[in-house]
């Protein structure tokens, strides 16, 4: 089969099927399939084509998912405003920094009191995640837990999931192109829900919507693609469609945060972000590693609310130490990508491109303590982006890891 990749402008509608031969003496049931498989519109005003998204979806009446931040800042409104001539949609914005299981079924109830039949969601990762969670219930028997991956879940997850609309207004987690969903059970373990049938039916990437972003924020959720680019890169999986596009992005944010934190009306450095934020989130079909791995029981802590982004700020440098002596030809080319020394330390360049931008140094600035240790390590062994970090790690590895980044 042909691949196609059609980039036009500032638009992407991005369908690539790749089939891969696979050697003579491999099962067809193992052969590497590669699929980016969803509709995006990039460009500055792309939310102004989200009734006609609504009309190809046949979404007669959609759910908008956003937080409180989001509708304050206005751009719940600007939606809802495009939408004239139809019943005003509903609107939740109890939407937690991270997404949870009760705040899945508290949004679901608002989805079948009125009657939705898809959903928009708007805003960084979380709103995101949690509009994918709400998709998944709507057309699944409960409990959540079922559909989780380490549960054998993904292949309980059919096409019947409620479509999804994808607004982000952060550039940094990629959620509106990736097949998952993290959410926080009740119990405070964060589990992944993956399946292609979670990816957004469509990704309204507006760069406009991010000109107001403060600096830290823009600092934290610009990390968060670098760290996508870079955990995608290096996974050991086999998909050179996805290291090319995840050494595009890396170099796009590398090149633009400072840029757009420094400046937040920066139209280019804002585009260029978003860009790099995206092309994170097509990678993610290769896998994370340990950033993640360790991230994402962080970000389940009750006690704690960790921001994901300036958590894979932290730990970046840490894990780039530990896995350097299983990919050192791949650290090679991220050198040649960025323009850096042919011997350039990778794990004190991030360390020293995120002080710049004032995100902590360590975990310990972020609240988390030595004591946590062993919980979140045994956490991050079973979590899903553990099997592709690009050294093989055990519990204690991901303890001395932790303990590094705690400082």
């Amino acid at each position: 089969m042909k691949p196609s990749m059609g980039l036009t402008g500032s638009a992407i509608d991005n369908k690539l099927i790749l089939h891969q031969r696979p050697p003579l003496t491999r099962s067809v049931d193992v052969m590497p399939v590669i699929s980016y498989l969803t509709t995006i519109r990039f460009e500055f005003g792309a939310i102004q084509g989200i009734p006609q998204d609504l009309a190809e979806l046949g979404i007669a009446k959609p759910l908008i998912i956003a937080d409180e931040g989001v509708a304050k800042a206005g751009i719940v409104g600007q939606i809802t405003a495009l939408l004239e001539g139809s019943a005003s949609p509903p609107v939740f914005t109890r939407t937690p920094t991270n997404p949870t299981e009760e705040a899945v079924e508290d949004a679901l109830a608002v989805y079948r009191e009125h009657g939705c039949d898809g959903l928009i969601a708007v805003g960084g990762g979380s709103p995101i995640d949690l509009a994918k969670g709400v998709a998944l219930l709507a057309a699944h028997d409960g409990p959540l837990e079922r559909y989780a991956a380490i549960r054998g879940g993904i292949p309980r997850i059919t096409a019947a999931v409620a479509p999804v609309i994808a607004v982000p207004t952060t550039a940094g987690t990629g959620s509106e192109v990736g097949r998952a969903s993290l959410i926080t059970l009740r119990d405070g373990r964060k589990l992944g829900f993956i399946s292609p049938h979670l990816i957004p039916k469509r990704a309204v990437c507006d760069p406009e919507l991010t000109l107001g972003l403060p600096r830290w924020l823009t600092a934290a959720t610009g990390m968060d693609a670098v760290t996508h680019c870079v955990e995608t890169y290096l996974s050991p999986r086999d998909n050179p469609p996805a290291e090319a596009i995840a050494l595009d992005g890396l170099k796009r944010a590398v090149d633009n945060i400072e840029k757009a934190a420094a400046n937040g009306s920066d139209r280019d450095a804002r585009h260029q972000m978003m860009m790099a934020a995206l092309e994170g989130g097509l990678t993610f079909q290769k896998g994370l590693g340990a950033v993640h791995a360790l991230s994402h029981p962080l970000g389940g802590l009750k006690d704690l609310s960790l921001h994901h982004g300036t958590l894979n700020a932290v730990i970046l440098p840490v894990t780039l130490r530990f896995n350097q002596s299983h990919a050192e030809a791949k650290y090679a080319v991220i050198r040649a990508t960025l323009g850096l020394a042919a011997d350039a330390d990778l794990a004190d360049y991030f360390e020293r491109l995120s002080g710049r931008l004032g995100l902590p140094k360590n975990l310990a600035e972020m609240g988390v303590t030595r004591a946590i240790v062993p919980a979140i390590a045994r956490a991050a062994i079973e979590d899903h982006s553990h099997a592709t970090n690009a050294r093989p790690a055990t519990v204690e590895d991901y303890e001395r890891m932790l303990t590094e980044a705690i400082g």
